[in-house]
């Protein structure tokens, strides 16, 4: 379950990209905004303070930041399957600069008004 920004241009445009390299529909997803991702985050709450951008959960637990795009991105087809060599990087280091672009996205990239509306064929990957 991917758990994005739903008014964020990046993030929308990011989700767009995974469903087009995410063969196997392994991944579902939900606005940060909508009830599903409260109830999903409740357990997690103390742990996501000032996460406002991606968040993965998974059977093995719960990623954020750069190393929940790091997890996304080793399910999928395509150039982005290489990404996870950037854990080479440390992860503070990592952090820090998706920190950096997160703070920035909206004047970056703009917002919108309301969240993404799925596709009907897309709906059934998108909770509420």
């Amino acid at each position: 379950m991917i758990l994005f920004d739903g008014i964020c241009n990046l993030c929308n445009a990011s989700v767009q990209s995974i469903i087009k390299r995410d063969k196997r529909a392994l991944f579902h997803f939900a606005s940060l905004q909508s009830g599903s991702a409260e109830e999903l985050l409740k357990p997690y709450k103390t742990a996501l303070e000032g996460v406002d951008s991606i968040v993965l959960l998974t059977d093995d637990g719960i990623y954020i930041k750069s190393e929940a795009v790091l997890q996304i991105s080793r399910s999928l087809s395509g150039f982005v399957r290489v990404l996870p060599i950037f854990r080479i990087i440390p992860k503070s280091l990592r952090d820090a600069i998706y920190d950096w672009i997160a703070r920035n996205r909206y004047g970056w990239f703009g917002k919108r008004e309301v969240c993404m509306i799925p596709t009907p064929d897309l709906e059934s990957r998108f909770l509420p």
